[in-house]
């Protein structure tokens, strides 16, 4: 009975979560503050150590929001999309989930600039938007972590409402106000209708 109450509790979190998500993002907020406050929130939710987002740029990933103490890596790290664990997950457009020796991993890059490269366990998901990866979200521990399937599936769902969100955020305000949404909907074509 307990492992049932604490897994109803643990989906309550995630739900919450995801709630907290949606409505930071249709604040009229900077995409940055709005990115900063989606990696504090991952990382309470996570018990991590550090929160990672990347976003494309060309042919690079560039860092673009982090929970860690060092603001001045923020747009100057960088690495192609064939470097790393990170740019993996970009390519293949598959989530990488290691629980310990992380730096060991083949595909693993090393910064000198972040600490975080020697942290154990790694869970990093694609971010999409309009079924393309725009971005990569890593979630570090120092020590080994098993990752359960909630906290993967939790990850790979904010992946996709950053990639929402960087969608919106090329809209101005005068241009969703302007825009004719149902007319949007109904010149798509026709809602399939069941067999």
């Amino acid at each position: 009975m307990k492992d049932v109450e604490a897994r109803l509790e643990r989906t309550e979190q995630q739900l919450r979560l995801f709630q907290k998500i949606s409505r930071f993002m249709v604040r009229e907020l900077s995409l940055q503050d709005v990115l900063k406050g989606i990696v504090d929130m991952i990382v309470e939710f996570m018990g991590c150590d550090s929160c990672l987002i990347y976003l494309i740029d060309g042919s690079e990933l560039v860092l673009c929001a982090s929970n860690t103490p060092h603001p001045s890596t923020i747009g100057k790290v960088k690495l192609k999309l064939s470097e790393g664990i990170t740019g993996w997950v970009a390519r293949e457009r598959r989530m990488v989930a290691i629980s310990r020796e992380a730096n060991r991993d083949s595909r693993f890059k090393f910064f000198s600039d972040l600490p975080e490269d020697t942290f154990e366990a790694i869970l990093s998901v694609p971010v999409i938007a309009r079924n393309r990866v725009v971005g990569v979200i890593n979630v570090q521990h120092r020590g080994p972590h098993m990752h359960t399937g909630g906290e993967m599936e939790t990850l790979t769902t904010i992946g996709e409402q950053v990639g929402c969100l960087l969608v919106l955020a090329r809209m101005s305000a005068q241009a969703v106000e302007a825009a004719n949404h149902a007319e949007l909907v109904l010149s798509s074509g026709p809602i399939p209708q069941p067999r």
